[in-house]
């Protein structure tokens, strides 16, 4: 604390300049050498400073002109990649319409198919029932007829005698003779 009061008093020893006067020290003045310093940089670092400002101003220019070009540029590829989508979902709409139709229309012809299939089986089953039916009733018939034949030359047999016997299929023969005469 005493320095710095001893600096207080120090200051009250020292003699009043006495008069005003311009200071011929340029380099003790502060104010003066950085005015000097700016007014040589302006004067002389002014060209190459403005073309150095003119270059970074081209440069941002050519940089926003760049971008602008390739987001031109990515615009169009984004339009016509979406035109592209929207092409591609209408195919695969209609692939999924068409897929849709192709399969109820391969359903119906299925079914048509196998009803068709079922008709048939159905009239060939039909046709065997009634096929295998009139053979039974034609080998029954045939027995029938076969055993009434019998039966009845049996009895003819033991009725008749030569001479009607003779007479009998004499009379059949004509009969039959005369049946094809028609029947020619």
């Amino acid at each position: 604390m005493k320095n710095v009061t001893d600096s207080f008093l120090s200051l009250g020893y020292w003699p009043s300049a006495g008069s005003f006067g311009f200071n011929t020290d340029i380099l003790a003045t502060n104010p003066i050498n950085l005015s000097v310093v700016f007014g040589v940089l302006i004067f002389f670092g002014k060209g190459v400073l403005s073309d150095l400002l003119d270059n970074r101003k081209q440069r941002i220019l050519n940089t926003i002109r760049n971008s602008e070009e390739l987001c031109g540029g990515a615009i169009e590829q984004l339009e016509k990649a979406r035109a592209r989508l929207r092409k591609v979902e209408m195919e695969a709409d209609q692939f999924r319409v068409n897929g849709y139709s192709e399969i109820e229309r391969e359903k119906l012809n299925f079914i048509n198919s196998t009803y068709k299939t079922l008709e048939q089986l159905e009239n060939y089953k039909n046709e065997t029932i009634h096929f295998e039916q009139q053979r039974t009733i034609n080998q029954v018939r045939q027995r029938v007829f076969q055993q009434a034949l019998q039966g009845a030359l049996g009895t003819l047999n033991s009725c008749l005698n030569n001479e009607l016997h003779l007479r009998t299929i004499s009379a059949n023969i004509g009969m039959f003779g005369a049946m094809k005469e028609i029947t020619d």
